[in-house]
């Protein structure tokens, strides 16, 4: 796991750890797969659920309506824009309207679902019988065979092996892989070990908590952060997991993380137009499960972890 060569921290430094057997879904989960799982349940998305009087007590009713963050592409002309300012809290923005409340997913059924909080993912796990994967199982998954390279196929970066954003960030994306947002699943070639997207298009969902470096992991046997998380770039954030894989937002001017050592760190109450999941299922081994407490916008807390 990691990179000794990387100029992230996070990713520092390169450690050796060993996952037993599992099996990992072929493809992020889609728009199409989601939907079924809201038609059986009436399972309602936090990005669905207005933000309660109890936690904003001062915000007024219009301003506590369920939406979710939307990346907003700078405007023509603009030649500089303060970081982060591409993201805008969006009314109306889910799951079925990834760019508020005028967009539809109709015609959109092999995308990767977005706008999905940690609590979504989990909650979609239980229903299909399978787990979020940890974070050294999606790198193990990610890496597809090739100890020590770059990315996913290799040591060199390629415009076309993955979903990325070509061009400068955030200010225009030239579409040389042929999309200019979010892809349909295996759009691109797989890795070695017949996986799709592993890295670009979205990022997906870990259950590890973030924590900086791999010491912990190394020399472990299916390592697990449960512990509280710390992100020294949010230090008010105590509940942050991992995310891997970058997205179709990553750009080799900006973020750079379509590699399987990058990581990043997301609040499980977050959701985005970037942020989606897939699944593993375990063989012949414990499987944990979580009772998961969250307060939108407030702390979200772990209240119990086992394993059966």
């Amino acid at each position: 796991m990691g990179s000794d060569n990387s100029s992230f921290v996070e990713e520092r430094s390169l450690r050796d750890v060993t996952v037993t057997n599992f099996c990992i879904d072929k493809y992020e989960v889609t728009n199409s797969q989601f939907g079924e799982f809201v038609k059986a349940t009436g399972y309602v998305t936090v990005a669905e659920r207005p933000l309660s009087q109890e936690q904003f007590p001062d915000l007024p009713d219009e301003q506590r309506l369920p939406g979710s963050l939307v990346f907003e592409m700078a405007k023509p002309g603009v030649k500089q824009v303060s970081f982060l300012s591409w993201w805008h809290w969006t009314t109306g923005a889910n799951w079925q309207h990834p760019f508020g409340p005028d967009s539809a997913i109709v015609s959109k059924s092999n995308y990767p679902v977005v706008h999905i909080a940690y609590e979504d993912a989990l909650a979609y796990a239980k229903w299909s019988g399978k787990s979020l994967p940890t974070e050294a199982q999606w790198e193990y998954a990610a890496r597809g065979g090739l100890d020590g390279a770059i990315y996913a196929w290799g040591n060199e970066y390629s415009e076309h092996r993955a979903n990325t954003w070509q061009g400068i960030f955030p200010f225009f994306n030239t579409k040389a892989d042929g999309h200019l947002g979010i892809a349909p699943v295996g759009s691109f070639a797989p890795n070695g070990y017949g996986l799709y997207d592993m890295t670009g298009n979205v990022w997906e969902w870990t259950t590890d908590f973030f924590q900086i470096g791999r010491d912990r992991k190394s020399d472990q046997i299916n390592p697990i952060a449960l512990n509280q998380s710390f992100d020294p770039n949010k230090p008010d954030e105590s509940a942050l997991h991992v995310i891997k894989g970058g997205s179709y937002l990553c750009a080799p001017n900006y973020c750079s993380r379509f590699r399987p050592a990058a990581r990043e760190s997301e609040s499980p109450d977050t959701g985005t137009t970037h942020i989606g999941f897939r699944l593993v299922k375990n063989l012949g081994v414990a499987e944990w499960k979580y009772e998961f407490v969250s307060r939108r916008g407030a702390e979200a807390q772990r209240v119990r972890v086992e394993k059966s």
